[in-house]
């Protein structure tokens, strides 16, 4: 109750009167902020899923007899997808987004890297982003209910993902498993060659900006199951430039204690997204194979984010992979063709051993098909005139050979 002052006591009608016009803009309050939190929390996610990863082919995705019997044999891996950002829950076929383990599975992709991202900048850009620029990932966070710790930390958001990626696994009856290990892949890979109604996912970082500073937190990384490190995103951190970063500098000292601290731990170190000077300086201390995991190439496509053809080479002389990206900006096209441009451009250069998918799906990037439809692919190799033997390289027999002889033995 509203007490009513003395004049009012006087003239009761008019206390009574403003006490109602109150209650009514309360009650107007109470609406707009539960429509509000309504909009917030359960329209604005979903939304920006399918806002920010369009499909430019929607399904079905028809390939040629030949291409479907080659596809439904190979094991197939791609290096990059951004799906646990978003409110979605992968265990169930959507049409929003890129990719979820049914879609995984329809696509015959035997292996999917999981990226976890944790900071990108607002007004984001490919030439140059602010360090201390304001995060749309603290909206998200906020928006999609994680945990209050994430809204603050960066360290607490990767630590979340990876958590949910295992619940994911918990709760798919066996169709998603996550592996970490030597063991632990051919133990999935002796499961799947009886059953191929399964997918393996592997933790990856984008960005060390997660490790806050301090280089124990590699090892709390690891502890969470990455075996990925990608050194920047958006911006430079800790560690040294990003391609899209103010300074564009190379590896700090703290960046090299975290290359040596990462390898003696087994985990892959991913050059995406680095600047030249940091790409040179990583490849300088590199004692295992390096990993661009979603990425253009300038033969094909000129850009800062894509890698020249010395870096093409430097990679592939680690005995590393580089996967491939299925976007414009990484492919200077819209379609199929352009990214098999971009494969037979590096097959040419430095040999289809070193060739991987990288398709960074749900990146708030558009691509031509989602991972259903990764058949499409295998029929493009195949008109480009790779032999199959090449082919089942590229899908993914270059991945799980270098995950066989990189990850943690047991």
């Amino acid at each position: 109750m509203f007490p009513l002052d003395e004049e009012d006591q006087a003239h009761g009608c008019c206390g009574r009167d403003l006490y109602m016009r109150l209650r009514g803009y309360v009650s107007i309050a109470v609406v707009l902020a539960v429509a509000v939190a309504v909009v917030f929390f359960g329209v604005l996610p979903r939304e920006a899923a399918r806002r920010y990863n369009p499909v430019a082919e929607l399904p079905p995705y028809p390939v040629s007899a030949a291409a479907a019997e080659l596809h439904a044999s190979l094991f197939v891996a791609d290096l990059h997808a951004d799906s646990l950002l978003w409110e979605r829950d992968l265990l169930v076929h959507d049409t929003i987004g890129q990719l979820d383990i049914p879609r995984l599975i329809k696509g015959n992709v035997g292996l999917q890297v999981f990226s976890a991202v944790t900071r990108v900048p607002f007004n984001r850009n490919l030439r140059q982003n602010p360090s201390d620029s304001a995060d749309i990932i603290t909206l998200l966070a906020v928006a999609e209910r994680w945990p209050a710790q994430t809204w603050t930390s960066v360290k607490q958001r990767a630590l979340y993902l990876a958590d949910k990626l295992q619940v994911f696994a918990d709760n798919s009856g066996g169709q998603l498993v996550l592996v970490s290990s030597q063991a632990e892949l051919r133990k999935y890979l002796s499961a799947r060659a009886s059953n191929s109604a399964m997918v393996a996912g592997l933790l990856a970082l984008e960005g060390a900006q997660v490790l806050e500073g301090e280089l124990r937190n590699v090892d709390v990384m690891h502890a969470a199951g990455y075996r990925m490190l990608g050194l920047v995103h958006l911006f430079d951190n800790e560690t040294g430039g990003s391609a899209h970063g103010e300074q564009k500098q190379g590896l700090t000292a703290f960046g090299r204690a975290v290359v040596e601290r990462a390898e003696s731990l087994q985990m892959l170190v991913d050059v995406a997204h680095t600047s030249a000077e940091m790409f040179d300086d990583v490849l300088a201390m590199a004692t295992r194979p390096l990993v661009s995991s979603h990425t253009g190439v300038r033969g094909t496509c000129e850009g800062s984010r894509n890698l020249t053809d010395g870096q093409l080479r430097a990679i592939a002389a680690t005995g590393g992979v580089i996967g491939i990206g299925y976007w414009p900006n990484a492919s200077c096209g819209e379609d199929v063709a352009a990214i098999i441009r971009s494969m037979r451009y590096t097959a040419d250069l430095v040999g289809v051993e070193h060739l991987a998918l990288g398709s960074d799906f749900d990146g708030s990037v558009q691509t031509p098909f989602d991972t259903a439809g990764v058949a499409q692919l295998t029929a493009g190799l195949l008109a480009d005139g790779f032999t199959e033997q090449e082919v089942a390289k590229i899908m993914g027999g270059n991945v799980l050979r270098l995950l066989q002889t990189t990850l943690p033995p047991g």
